[in-house]
């Protein structure tokens, strides 16, 4: 019997010491009513939206609430019955506390873990890292008007050294933070400002554990960047098959010079349409040295006779494709087009040499392919 009894009271201190299964909140907010509802919401899986999980109410100025722990770490918000804006932060099994300003929700302080340390870091390093670009280009604009070209050169290279000094801070975070849910969203950031290569991304990413990976964001990075990489600079462009204005097929491994140009347009997009002289300058100077050009339009369904009338206006020599599917065109989706114009500098063999390059830039890098330089 003694041995049950002392079985019993092991196990329950061992009950005891088990990690607790949730998280907690609390905090203050004095300016406001009593009363007011407090929501809490998470990023939706299926959505990528806000959708609230669980709501309090506000008692004399402060407010608590005991949560589930989410299945994987995610992106969490305060809302306010009545308010504008949110207070953002991470789900993590620490207590959270807030003190929250009514007429400033969004300057409203979090406590919490390490997860919410991390987060507000990075947040302030954004802030101040905004801050600095807009008043230097504040300046730029005036010594521009007072025509200070050695000012305006100073004030050039001084925003390039902070977003050089940026991109050096978020590389830090996500190496030094492999579990952190904050490296998945300094990497969705990176994708987005497209500040850098694809494949230094990718291995970054492969590089965060697995638990951050397998969160819904980190898997819609993961299937992004799988996407990306197949067409990343020093990859061979994936071949693909459309249809010609005169209804034939054409393929790009058919269309292939010594250098070729894939460039995506539509005759609705004005960007495209007055970068098109430059193409064509640039066509025609090397077109007797090997170099080719495929267009592939993104206009949309139904509306063949203004891409072809875009042709003939712009005076487009080489070749062009077009599925007439706007964004849904499977030629942009498999290069993972979501803006135009779009241009993919090949070379004989093939594979990815440049990307994006416009009138100069993209003449220097084609005549340096073709050894005309």
């Amino acid at each position: 019997m003694r041995k049950i009894i002392v079985m019993l009271a092991v196990a329950t201190v061992f009950a005891s010491c088990q990690e607790d299964k949730g998280y907690f909140i609390s905090g203050s907010a004095p300016e406001m009513e009593n009363g007011k509802m407090i929501y809490v919401s998470e990023i939706d899986e299926n959505t990528n939206r806000p959708k609230r999980i669980d709501s309090t109410s506000l008692e004399n100025g402060e407010f608590e609430l005991d949560l589930e722990d989410p299945e994987t770490p995610n992106l969490s918000f305060l809302e306010f019955e009545g308010l504008q804006g949110n207070v953002i932060f991470i789900a993590e099994n620490e207590k959270i506390n807030f003190k929250v300003y009514k007429d400033s929700i969004r300057a409203s302080e979090v406590n919490g873990g390490k997860e919410n340390r991390l987060l507000y870091e990075y947040l302030g390093h954004l802030k101040n890292i905004n801050e600095k670009v807009t008043k230097g280009r504040n300046a730029m604009r005036t010594a521009f008007q007072e025509q200070d070209s050695t000012k305006l050169a100073t004030l050039q290279e001084t925003e390039t050294e902070i977003i050089d000094n940026d991109k050096v801070y978020k590389k830090k975070v996500v190496q030094e933070n492999p579990d952190s849910f904050v490296s998945i969203m300094v990497i969705s950031d990176m994708l987005r400002m497209k500040s850098y290569p694809t494949n230094e991304i990718k291995e970054m990413f492969d590089g965060l554990s697995e638990e951050i990976q397998n969160t819904a964001i980190g898997k819609q990075i993961g299937q992004n960047l799988e996407k990306e990489s197949k067409v990343a600079v020093g990859s061979k462009a994936p071949n693909f098959t459309a249809p010609t204005p005169d209804g034939d097929e054409l393929s790009l491994k058919d269309a292939m010079g010594k250098v070729t140009v894939i460039d995506f347009w539509a005759a609705w997009c004005k960007p495209c349409r007055v970068e098109n002289p430059n193409l064509v300058r640039t066509y025609n100077k090397y077109k007797d040295d090997g170099l080719s050009v495929i267009g592939v339009s993104l206009d949309r369904p139904g509306q063949k006779d203004r891409w072809i009338k875009a042709i003939e206006e712009d005076g487009l020599p080489w070749h062009q494709v077009s599925n007439l599917q706007f964004w849904q065109d499977p030629v942009a989706q498999l290069y993972g087009i979501k803006a135009i114009p779009a241009a993919f500098v090949l070379d004989e063999e093939g594979t990815i040499v440049a990307r994006d390059l416009r009138g100069d830039d993209l003449d220097n890098k084609i005549g340096e392919l073709l050894n005309k330089g």
